[in-house]
């Protein structure tokens, strides 16, 4: 497998990523985001604009992965990353993460951010072993608390949310 950057004709493929990933939150009682749609079209098509979208294609040269990412306060902020399950736990994720990292370093940002679900394994215990530590709501940004205030609007504080930050 190799990452490189989403292609346009993909975009459909990434939602149906996001789907199929999103199930296993319905074996942990969350329901409601097994069934949220993935984001538009339109969206993830401008984090392809952006060169701010890449892969993990099979040797197929087809996704079965994603990372998407956004500039936040000069920093690289993780929107979503998702791995479809037939590809799950094998380190995919991590590399989409330190393939970030990467960028991250070149671009000159200073770290990585994230927001995520504190008690959901594959989530906050997940990124703390990948180097993410949390940020203490005094040490939000406001470009955090904004990416935070969108969040519960969307319904997602219904379960425990944090921040969190790897340096580059």
């Amino acid at each position: 497998m190799r990452i490189r950057a989403v292609r346009l004709e993909e975009l459909p493929v990434l939602q149906d990523i996001e789907r199929a990933a999103g199930q296993c939150f319905r074996d942990i009682g969350m329901p409601e985001i097994a069934e949220d749609e993935p984001l538009p079209l339109g969206e993830l098509a401008g984090y392809h604009h952006a060169g701010l979208a890449w892969a993990m294609a099979d040797d197929a040269d087809a996704p079965v992965a994603y990372l998407i990412a956004d500039r936040v306060e000069g920093n690289l902020h993780v929107e979503q990353v998702s791995v479809h399950p037939d590809s799950a736990r094998r380190g995919v994720g991590r590399s989409l993460l330190e393939h970030l990292a990467a960028h991250a370093g070149r671009e000159g940002a200073p770290a990585l951010t994230l927001t995520t679900f504190t008690e959901v394994p594959w989530n906050a215990p997940y990124y703390a072993r990948c180097g993410f530590q949390l940020i203490d709501d005094s040490g939000l940004t406001p470009g955090l608390r904004r990416i935070r205030e969108r969040e519960a609007a969307h319904g997602l504080d219904r379960w425990p949310r944090v921040c969190m930050r790897r340096d580059v």
